[in-house]
């Protein structure tokens, strides 16, 4: 680390959307202009996604101070208040026991926003490497494993699988070819997940760390790490650090001075979903089509190119290091009896606090959404969650006591998934979220399995026609019975998992089905040919503002007149409800409804910011 005191920026993804690289320049511009003794450093993100950008002055008497929604003015007075003067910015502070942050449990997270991910000096400062050092000089491959066995980790990409477990079959298998493999999921294609994105821009090494302590447990020689190509931020920064893991004789042959060799490649993913799967994943890699295979064999016994392959998850195998370093006691002495150690979070949806976090295994859904999350935007009503993404289930309100472990999250019809959490409010539409999630599965579907290319297909349609109005009764039986064919029809997880969304939401929230098969009527207003936008005529100032955003001219009238909505034009973008600052536009729902649909498909509306 530098002996002078810095000025830490957050630069993943995040930050840098939100404006962290003006932010950074403005910093080191005007702190080298006036001559002051801080260095303007990047680093990951801390998490604190809603609080982009992100600051963080570390004085050198050690104490440290963290400023968020930084902007170009904010940080000019960052430099003039504290920089110069010494005198912190109050208002721009967040306190040190802001609960989004002081609530976590951070192990896997323990660098993300304190290092530069792209400097090994710095990873190695914090005992980065060390975990490797001491697998490689003090312990047998069979007692690396058996450490990960007395931890209880459990697999973080969905399955949960005992991660010792997997590495013995691995090691026990014979490679007819002479090979073995060790494989890197990082194809995080949820909606609303992005954990492993932003671990490997906070802290690649931990996870290169611990797919090298993994391929010297199972005798690996070769490793690929396969990320979607739509993270280029972290593609950059792993190919910096396999430079420097080569420069630093951490890869290629006789790593540390042992009989150790090892070789690492990154392999860019084109976005197929279906190539999350772990078999679908080894064919993209070989250069074939991504498309699953059945199994038995698993890939620990054949798995790329015919060869034993262990494959984890990003989150996995940055457990690892942690676990040698700390010991598996320690380790197992986190979480729940089942399920040890802690878990990473990506908040997203209608939440206050979004970003990402890390929290013990056995926390429950309450205390994540609320305590750390902040609660609903607006303060309206918690609807259900998301969990495990469209692989997934929606967890209800009333179940918001439920405990994050495998067996808990099992039970209630949902899964942990790689670790996405998408929060709803009461404006969320039950039966249009699960046909979004369906949507989204069938159009990654490989098209392999008859059920779940078509069966998949015939319940999207379905659910179209619920939302649509023109749902029957029969419809809800004939959903049930398709989930349950496609669900034990499918070859891989995709397919086998893939009716989750609708099965939850059939469990948890009948009776919106009932109410949009019956009464024609979306509670939530969300479904367009349930509801009906007209304007209240003593409400209405005739300000214009509807008829400014209205995209088709439905919304007309004069100035300072009541305006009206021509029903044939209206296409229910809403954005005209959006606009009105005096709630004169008003949303009705049910059998009335159904007499206008709209005229153009929702997806030729352009999307438009908030009026007013």
């Amino acid at each position: 680390m530098s002996a002078r005191a810095e000025v830490a920026v957050g630069m993943s993804s995040c930050g840098i959307a939100s404006g962290a690289r003006v932010v950074f320049q403005t910093l080191a511009r005007d702190v080298a202009d006036r001559g002051l003794p801080f260095d303007v450093v990047e680093t990951g993100c801390v998490g604190a996604c809603h609080a982009e950008p992100l600051v963080e002055v570390r004085q050198a008497d050690g104490k440290k101070y963290l400023y968020g929604n930084v902007d170009e003015a904010r940080a000019r007075s960052i430099v003039e208040s504290h920089l110069q003067a010494g005198v912190p910015v109050a208002d721009l502070l967040i306190p040190d026991d802001y609960a989004y942050l002081a609530r976590q449990k951070r192990i896997i997270l323990s660098n993300c926003g304190v290092i530069n991910p792209e400097s090994i000096e710095q990873y190695m400062a914090r005992e980065g490497y060390a975990a490797l050092r001491k697998a490689l000089t003090s312990m047998t491959p069979e007692a690396v494993i058996e450490e990960v066995k007395k931890s209880g980790l459990r697999g973080r990409g969905g399955a949960g699988f005992s991660t010792g477990m997997k590495w013995t079959f691995a090691r026990d298998s014979r490679s007819a070819t002479g090979r073995k493999y060790v494989v890197c999921n990082a194809d995080e294609g949820d909606p609303g997940a992005f954990m492993n994105r932003s671990v490997l821009e906070g802290d690649p090494h931990e996870v290169l760390e611990g797919m090298l302590i993994c391929a010297y447990a199972i005798g690996a020689t070769e490793g690929y790490i396969y990320v979607r190509a739509e993270y280029p931020l972290a593609i950059k920064r792993l190919q910096i650090a396999l430079r420097q893991m080569e420069e630093h004789r951490l890869v290629g042959d006789t790593i540390l001075g042992t009989g150790f060799s090892f070789r690492l490649h990154i392999k860019e993913g084109a976005g197929a979903f279906v190539c999350g799967e772990e078999t679908a994943l080894m064919g993209s890699i070989e250069g074939r089509r991504g498309m699953p295979r059945l199994r038995p064999p698993f890939p620990a016994v054949r798995g790329l190119w015919d060869s034993p392959t262990n494959i984890n998850n990003v989150e996995t195998y940055a457990n690892i290091p942690h676990i040698l370093m700390m010991g598996s006691a320690e380790f197992a002495r986190i979480g729940t009896e089942k399920s040890k150690g802690t878990k990473v979070f990506s908040l997203a949806g209608k939440i206050k606090r979004g970003g990402m976090v890390e929290v013990p295994m056995g926390i429950s859904l309450r205390e994540v959404i609320f305590d750390i999350g902040g609660g609903i935007q607006g303060d309206k009503k918690f609807k259900a969650v998301q969990m495990g993404g469209p692989s997934g289930g929606c967890v209800p309100e009333s179940m918001s006591d439920l405990l994050i472990d495998y067996d808990s999250l099992s039970a209630s019809g949902a899964i942990m998934g790689s670790g996405g959490m998408v929060v709803m409010d009461e404006s969320t539409c039950m039966v249009d979220m699960a046909r979004y999630f369906l949507s989204f599965v069938q159009s990654e579907s490989c098209g392999k399995c008859t059920f779940c290319r078509i069966g998949t297909k015939r319940m999207q349609e379905i659910l179209t026609r619920i939302t649509e109005g023109k749902g029957e009764e029969k419809d809800i039986a004939e959903l049930e019975d398709l989930a349950m064919k496609v669900k034990v029809s499918s070859l891989c997880g995709l397919g086998q998992t893939a009716p989750n969304p609708v099965l939850t939401t059939l469990r948890y929230f009948r009776s919106e089905y009932d109410d949009h098969i019956r009464n024609h009527r979306c509670e939530a207003k969300k479904c367009k040919a349930l509801i009906r936008y007209t304007v209240n005529a003593a409400a209405c100032t005739g300000c214009m503002l509807c008829a400014r955003v209205c995209p088709t001219k439905a919304a007309r009238g004069e100035r300072k007149k009541a305006h009206t909505i021509d029903q044939d034009a209206c296409i229910k973008c809403g954005l005209c409800h959006q606009a009105c600052r005096f709630d004169a536009i008003e949303i009705t729902t049910g059998r009335e409804a159904l007499l206008t649909a709209p005229r153009v498909a929702p997806a030729a509306v352009p999307a438009a910011p908030r009026v007013g």
